[in-house]
């Protein structure tokens, strides 16, 4: 029983001193989609049978980690009938003094994106915000907005890296994460 406490004491030291327990008041928010709430049809994906307008929601960080140098925004849909999910959205290298992105600051010029940051290339094949588009009749998909706080200046991934090398890159360099949820459906036709 003492080991035990002794184990559960230590473990609790520790995630006391991580960094992610430091960050506890980093918060992620968007003025344009409620978390938790429903996401309007402004953000749905134009094309694969959608007919949205694409644009990408703002979005706003406080809270970050003192050492952050860096932060990396994601938008992913767990619930794509994929068997990997669904990446929609991918910024990196936003600059460390940056809390927030503008809306539809997604398209593929970027040319509202801070200085420095780039897109990487998402399941939709591009590198820019592919808005949410479930299939027709699915129960309403999740799509985890998230914001990385890095470590370092700059991610060093390749100008065609796929949305899973980008996604081990942030993941490899976080540290701190904010992520808020909000879902969309479309209805079965009639």
């Amino acid at each position: 029983m003492t080991r035990t406490l002794l184990s559960a004491a230590l473990l609790g030291a520790a995630l006391l001193a991580s960094p992610l327990a430091q960050a506890k008041g980093f918060k992620l928010s968007s003025p344009d989609i409620k978390a938790g709430g429903k996401m309007p049809a402004s953000f749905e994906f134009n094309g694969f049978g959608c007919s949205g307008e694409n644009k990408s929601p703002a979005l706003k960080w406080s809270g970050a980690p003192k050492d952050a140098k860096s932060f990396a925004v994601t938008v992913y849909d767990p619930d794509a009938p994929t068997g990997s999910g669904w990446w929609h959205w991918m910024v990196i290298n936003i600059p460390a003094d940056v809390t927030e992105l503008p809306g539809n600051a997604g398209t593929p010029d970027s040319s509202t994106l801070p200085k420095g940051a780039t897109q990487s290339r998402i399941d939709y094949g591009v590198k820019a915000w592919g808005g949410v588009c479930p299939p027709q009749g699915d129960k309403p998909h999740r799509y985890i907005f998230t914001v990385h706080a890095l470590k370092v200046d700059k991610l060093d991934v390749p100008a065609d890296a796929t949305a899973a090398l980008t996604g081990f890159m942030i993941n490899a360099n976080s540290l701190a994460k904010a992520s808020f949820t909000a879902k969309y459906g479309r209805k079965k036709p009639k």
